[in-house]
């Protein structure tokens, strides 16, 4: 296993876990030879999902644990109790290097929580942020932070913007992505006094990153810039938005097209085009929302995921992986902030 890379998997959380999981899995190991997986769990579900799905046997390991976190447990209710339960074990075994990142759909906070105490935060990071990908109109934009940290000071959303910075790149093999703060107006004199600080010194920094100014709520799909940043309360609030958004389009055109022959016509008449924006909307397609900023890589599948979707997030843990994604954001670190900018302390 010298010259393969090593995914550890939480196969008990989640709502449809572990079948989705395992299935979700299977996907992968089925298009990528060179990846093995460490399977965390219930040793009898794993191995019978994994002879129903065809998980090859020589591309996995199990490590048997009853122990699951629960969808509704208090994030430090979960670090105290949760030792044994295979969310803890599988991020274990990316601190103890025996795995290079780790996929989980269970409990977000509980992730959250034990992926900061058992990983730990690079040099140079105040806060971990969760990142996440949507479609838009000029390809798919990063969007962090979706709710790790309600709250945040302009140093926290200058280094968000650098960790985006990073993390578009090794996604899309981007040479410079444009960055965007998320604000209510594109005006310099907009917002509250930590964003307009953080564009002052993301300013100072461009050369080094793309910094393109505040980007409003209705300009993140239109993909005006390749990265959105903002505090987790905010960044959050424009995900559930857009995915509420989504949802009421897709029910509607369906309602449409059946509520009378023309209309259905009309759908046969289109369907070649409509397909195609089904599957360039797909959410599936962009799951899996990594936590930047610690030493190890960890990625959040939606809890609700099902295999294909669940195979995406495990895609995107496996190039992150691949491309050293943690060391790439720690030189860049180094890089961007070791020139004079203005003071970053000021606290809310």
């Amino acid at each position: 296993m010298s010259n393969t890379l090593v995914i550890s998997i939480d196969t008990m959380g989640g709502d449809n876990a572990p079948e989705s999981v395992i299935d979700g899995v299977s996907r992968v190991a089925l298009k990528d030879k060179d990846v093995f997986f460490f399977l965390y769990g219930d040793e009898t579900q794993i191995k019978e999902l994994a002879d129903k799905y065809h998980l090859p046997d020589d591309r996995y390991k199990i490590h048997h644990t009853t122990d699951v976190i629960k969808g509704d447990a208090k994030p430090s209710v979960a670090v105290r109790s949760g030792r044994e339960s295979s969310m803890w074990k599988a991020i274990m075994s990316v601190r103890n290097g025996y795995a290079k990142a780790v996929v989980s759909a269970g409990n977000t906070g509980a992730l959250m929580a034990m992926s900061k105490i058992c990983l730990g935060t690079l040099s140079g990071i105040d806060r971990p942020a969760i990142a996440g990908v949507l479609p838009t109109l000029n390809g798919p934009v990063v969007t962090l932070d979706l709710g790790a940290n309600a709250e945040c000071n302009s140093q926290n959303l200058v280094e968000f913007s650098i960790m985006g910075h990073v993390l578009h790149r090794v996604l899309f093999q981007s040479t410079q992505p444009s960055i965007g703060l998320l604000n209510i107006g594109s005006e310099e004199t907009k917002g509250r006094d930590e964003i307009r600080e953080a564009a002052s010194v993301l300013k100072e920094l461009n050369g080094k990153v793309n910094f393109i100014g505040f980007v409003e709520g209705n300009d993140i799909c239109l993909g005006k810039s390749d990265i959105v940043v903002a505090d987790g309360f905010s960044g959050n609030v424009a995900l559930k938005t857009i995915e509420g958004t989504a949802k009421f389009i897709t029910t509607s055109l369906k309602q449409t097209v059946r509520s009378s022959f023309l209309s259905s016509l009309g759908f046969l008449i289109a369907r070649s085009a409509l397909n195609k924006l089904k599957a360039k909307m797909d959410p599936r397609r962009y799951n899996g929302a990594m936590f930047l900023g610690l030493k190890g890589i960890s990625v959040k599948s939606h809890g609700g995921a099902d295999a294909l979707a669940f195979s995406y997030a495990v895609e995107a843990a496996v190039r992150m992986a691949r491309s050293n994604l943690c060391e790439k954001i720690k030189e860049e670190l180094k890089h961007v902030m070791d020139v004079d900018v203005p003071d970053m302390s000021v606290e809310q």
